[in-house]
């Protein structure tokens, strides 16, 4: 089956916030996760939303077919380096500080037909 597939690296978004977006999309049609995204207030779906987009603007170039008949085969969130940083705290101490970055794939995949029998 073709498939079209849009990576997006280095997020500044850490892996734990982004996993929940993207397992809410993954098997749904890309209508529906597009419309499920613009809707949810998460940080996150913005930039998930993004991909898509992307990925479906790939699928349409390897003539895929349309928009509307795509769905999001495989959604996944790698992790990506993590940024280390120090916080001053009292008494001449110092507390580190992780920021986390992803790597966000999507593939979407043109619908299956329903073959008559």
């Amino acid at each position: 089956m073709a498939e079209a597939q849009a990576v997006l690296r280095f997020v500044r978004i850490s892996p734990r916030k982004a996993r929940p977006v993207v397992d809410l999309i993954r098997g749904q049609q890309v209508p529906m996760a597009l419309a499920l995204l613009r809707n949810l207030p998460r940080q996150a779906s913005k930039v998930v939303e993004k991909i898509l987009r992307s990925a479906v603007a790939n699928a349409e170039q390897k003539e895929l077919g349309d928009s509307e008949s795509m769905v999001v085969s495989r959604a996944f969130v790698n992790c990506g380096p993590t940024l280390k940083r120090f916080r001053s705290r009292s008494q001449g101490r110092a507390n580190a500080i992780h920021k986390r970055m992803s790597h966000i794939t999507v593939v979407v995949s043109a619908a299956r037909r329903k073959e008559k029998t």
